[in-house]
């Protein structure tokens, strides 16, 4: 069907109009960054982690009360429905990581290759302690500081780390929201490994 010619004018208008209206909503990403670097902070949130076990892929969803200070990390992990998944303690010396009542703790010098023996899949808690409020070592060892519009970096220990949402992004210092980490092997994404990270808001 032809448009009438009286018509066009108007139509292009309209068309014109909302192309700058949508310009003017979506704009340049703030560039303000995180807040300095804390020892000392407490975080909940909920995860879901995908990854792969005797050839076969899985995903695990639970919520996380993570603790930290200079020295130390606490980790609670439970089920949706509450049951304990882990708990995991970290100090300068060792890591130990506890499933339910029955099963023995077990240790370890390191906590991420702890995780993956205990859990079938690792929990990143070295990185985590840094990523969770926008820090990271990048793959060139440089410090990597996030914002909204610098939000992606490929770490020194080989993950891709995302920050996807953000608590509010046009704050003066936004804190993030949601992460995404994937593990990289030799520049190329790891299907059988990325975490999904919800941060709560502060007050909650």
């Amino acid at each position: 069907m032809t448009t009438p010619s009286f018509l066009r004018p108007l139509l292009l208008a309209l068309a014109l109009s909302a192309a700058v209206a949508g310009c003017a909503t979506t704009g340049p990403r703030s560039t303000a960054a995180v807040a300095p670097y804390s020892d000392k902070t407490e975080l909940t949130g909920r995860l879901t982690i995908n990854f792969s076990r005797d050839g076969k892929k899985e995903s695990m969803t639970g919520k996380y009360d993570w603790q930290q200070d200079k020295d130390n990390v606490n980790v609670s992990l439970t089920a949706p429905l509450g049951q304990m998944i882990a708990v995991i303690k970290v100090t300068p010396h060792s890591a130990t990581l506890t499933q339910g009542d029955k099963a023995p703790p077990q240790t370890a010098p390191n906590v991420d290759a702890l995780t993956q023996k205990a859990l079938g899949w690792t929990l990143p808690v070295s990185g985590l302690r840094y990523w969770l409020q926008g820090y990271a070592t990048d793959s060139d060892g440089k410090p990597f500081t996030a914002s909204p519009a610098n939000d992606t970096v490929i770490t020194r220990d080989g993950w891709k780390l995302e920050y996807v949402d953000w608590q509010d992004e046009k704050a003066a210092v936004p804190k993030p929201k949601l992460i995404y980490a994937t593990r990289i092997a030799l520049g190329q994404a790891v299907d059988d490994m990325n975490i999904r990270i919800f941060i709560d808001a502060p007050d909650q």
